[in-house]
């Protein structure tokens, strides 16, 4: 396939990169000379895509780095960063944002450009990691000496693809393939085609190991690519499983589709909220949506907090017999979070069966028995077993039973969510719950196939 009017839109313009490349280099030689000035030990460098060529159009963030020597103390670290890039800032009239990963970074709006400024460790190896953030500039390198010239339009080209398809980005939203896995595929697999056509074939525990360490033995994990830069990293790690199986099929329904071009584009929606409602309306099933405040916490904070609350919800009807269809999650990232469920059964009858110790164990029959009633105990198979009354017959009343202060913990609740919850959940209308969201609920297989 020819991919040239694909590249056309999705490569920085000539304008675009020139514009970029002059606002880091404003930004990199206004921090080094402060640290030349003062006397501060420490390095400015340029990482992440930019620095490797392969930001696709309007994501040219710019990641700049400021490198102390492994002797650095931490505290002077943290703090030293985090006063050069608050300079940064007021010298450019911007506002900061703090971030922490290993430490705290800051974040700004530069000139229409979003810059991180992140204080870290310069290392030559792997083995000498003090912080997480310390492997970007060993990543940059790396790519740089390996991927070819002409490779950087093939990761482009797998970027988009992902993106378009949803399996794009690592941040815990998503749960996708990181920019720095995309960049190693390449590598490995040479070009954008090959890399799918690999992909097709791929299995639980599949591994990449470039610089032949042999250390995949070492993870667990269902991709395994060991980190060029160290070898008991695993840079497929953070990969949802879900996100990779996705992938597969994307590149399964890419390679046996006569559509190609439109896996690199966004999909046309026509958005119709009678339809979606109706939609709903027609698989017979009972709609539960609720929401509630969210703090005020990083997006990498916020959304596993978000997931696993969902999930332990989910799970917490299903075992006391409601029957959960789907359950999903949204937020606007800023105040609010929504959580739906469709319910295949939302009503139960009034008794249920509680059931008991196996007949052979006597003590525990004889507990049983004593604690329920010799007439009110029967066998099921062989197990001993009574019928009580149903504490809850609407899910609704069971959720409503859960987000108490006191029963909050029958489920697993993300730490930072609970008050939150408590405090301020509420039932709502379908009609009320954003349409996108709606129709991603309703086609979830809609971005993997064209």
């Amino acid at each position: 396939m020819d991919y040239d009017d694909i590249l056309k839109d999705i490569k920085p313009t000539v304008d675009e990169k020139q514009h970029i490349d002059n606002v880091s280099l404003k930004i990199m030689n206004f921090i080094q000379d402060i640290c030349d000035r003062e006397g501060i030990d420490a390095k400015v460098t340029l990482v992440g895509s930019v620095a490797k060529n392969t930001a696709l159009k309007g994501k040219s963030d710019i990641d700049i780095f400021i490198a102390f020597p492994l002797g650095a103390d931490k505290k002077y670290l943290k703090e030293t960063g985090l006063d050069l890039a608050h300079k940064c800032c007021d010298y450019f009239n911007t506002r900061p944002n703090h971030h922490f990963a290993s430490h705290p970074y800051v974040t700004t709006c530069i000139e229409d450009c979003e810059v991180d400024i992140v204080p870290c460790y310069k290392i030559e190896n792997g083995n000498q990691l003090k912080s997480a953030v310390d492997r970007s500039i060993l990543h940059t390198l790396y790519v740089k000496d390996h991927l070819e010239k002409s490779q950087e339009d093939e990761v482009l080209l797998l970027k988009r693809f992902m993106a378009m398809t949803g399996t794009y980005g690592s941040e815990f939203k998503v749960g996708g393939f990181a920019g720095y896995l995309c960049e190693l595929l390449i590598i490995h697999y040479g070009d954008f085609e090959s890399c799918l056509n690999a992909a097709i074939k791929w299995r639980f525990g599949q591994s990449i190991d470039l610089e032949g360490y042999g250390t995949s033995g070492n993870f667990k994990d269902h991709l395994i690519v060991i980190d060029p830069t160290d070898k008991n990293r695993n840079v497929g790690a953070s990969l949802r499983l879900d996100k990779m199986a996705e992938f597969i099929q994307s590149a399964r329904n890419y390679i046996f589709s006569d559509n190609k071009k439109d896996y690199f584009y966004p999909l046309n929606k026509s958005l119709n909220k009678e339809g979606i409602l109706n939609e709903f309306k027609s698989r017979n099933g009972e709609l539960i949506a609720f929401r509630f405040n969210i703090p005020d916490i990083p997006l990498d904070t916020l959304h596993p907090q978000l997931r696993k609350t969902c999930q332990a919800l989910e799970r917490k009807l299903n075992h006391e017999e409601f029957n959960v269809f789907k359950a999903d999650y949204w937020s606007d990232e800023l105040t609010t979070c929504i959580i739906l469920l469709e319910m295949a059964s939302s009503r139960l009858n009034n008794v249920k069966v509680n059931i008991g110790p196996k007949v052979f164990i006597t003590r525990a029959c004889e507990n049983f028995t004593k604690k329920y009633g010799r007439e009110n105990c029967y066998v099921q198979g062989d197990f001993l077993v009574h019928t009580q009354k149903r504490e809850f017959v609407y899910a609704k009343d069971l959720i409503s039973h859960i987000f108490t202060e006191d029963h909050i913990g029958l489920i697993k609740v993300g730490k930072n969510l609970k008050n939150n919850i408590i405090n301020t959940y509420e039932f709502i209308d379908i009609d009320e719950v954003d349409l996108e969201f709606l129709d991603d609920f309703l086609n979830p297989g809609q971005y993997i196939v064209r």
